[in-house]
């Protein structure tokens, strides 16, 4: 689900098809996939009714859940022991812009002990992605615990945001390019500006001076135009779905040709 948007971008010609992306669902799942550390707010124990924020590295299960690896020392832990009402924040990591122009979402639900038939899959997924963690993992005072998702909220930088439900999130799976996206992007600022710029030009009808890329997906790619003063940013599609780095370039150069034809 995308949800109406609260605010607007650059208009768009009223008889112009909207440009595909993934739905909001599917972003917050690729969001929380990439991620390795959030931040965790839970209910103070010592201060009743405030909310208590901690780092949170986390797992996720198969449907997407948050995994948390914690000790029951830890004051989260307590608090969570106390009141299972939580909330996990997750930001898009290695993002050097402008933080509110980043995507995040807020994952809410209630922690809850992991039962012991469901303790040996998230050892596997929470350690392949914290490996040092295998030096406390089998601590006394060490368990796993799950956020069941009840709600999310989802943030794609300006102009995108929306709730998700927690239904459409779960059901969601993150895109196909999430591991291969940041190699995409950088490959193609380093090595092929002057490509972005032409396709500003043929599939956006943006006349730039400069342009970057800042994101890809399997449906498409998100530029930042500068012409002159003025900073804006475009969507364009992809002729097709793309699931691999390879078919990524394979389109790229495809639609390098035709914009060069023009």
């Amino acid at each position: 689900m995308t949800g109406m948007n609260r605010h607007s971008g650059p208009p768009r010609a009223a008889d112009a098809p909207p440009v595909p992306e993934p739905t909001y669902a599917e972003r917050a799942r690729t969001l929380a996939y990439l991620g390795r550390t959030g931040t965790l707010a839970t209910l103070s124990c010592r201060h009743p009714g405030h909310p208590f924020a901690s780092l949170m590295p986390y797992g996720l299960d198969a449907r997407g859940r948050p995994l948390f690896l914690i000790s029951a020392m830890a004051m989260h832990t307590q608090n969570l022991q106390a009141d299972p009402r939580a909330s996990l924040l997750v930001t898009q990591p290695d993002w050097s812009g402008d933080p509110l122009a980043a995507g995040r979402l807020t994952l809410m639900g209630e922690g809850r002990v992991l039962p012991a038939e469901d303790v040996a899959a998230a050892r596997g997924a929470y350690l392949a992605r914290h490996e040092k963690a295998g030096y406390w993992v089998d601590f006394e005072d060490f368990a796993f615990w799950r956020l069941e998702v009840a709600d999310v909220y989802f943030v794609g930088g300006f102009a995108a945001m929306d709730w998700v439900t927690a239904d459409d999130y779960l059901a969601a799976r993150p895109d196909p390019l999430a591991d291969a996206a940041a190699g995409i992007v950088e490959h193609m600022n380093r090595d092929h500006a002057d490509a972005l710029v032409a396709y500003a030009r043929h599939f956006a009808g943006e006349a730039a001076d400069e342009a970057t890329m800042v994101s890809v997906d399997r449906l498409g790619f998100k530029l930042r135009l500068r012409r002159a003063e003025r900073l804006h940013s475009v969507r364009i599609a992809f002729p097709r779905e793309v699931t691999t780095a390879t078919q990524s370039r394979e389109v790229l150069i495809e639609m390098l040709r035709t914009a060069r034809r023009t």
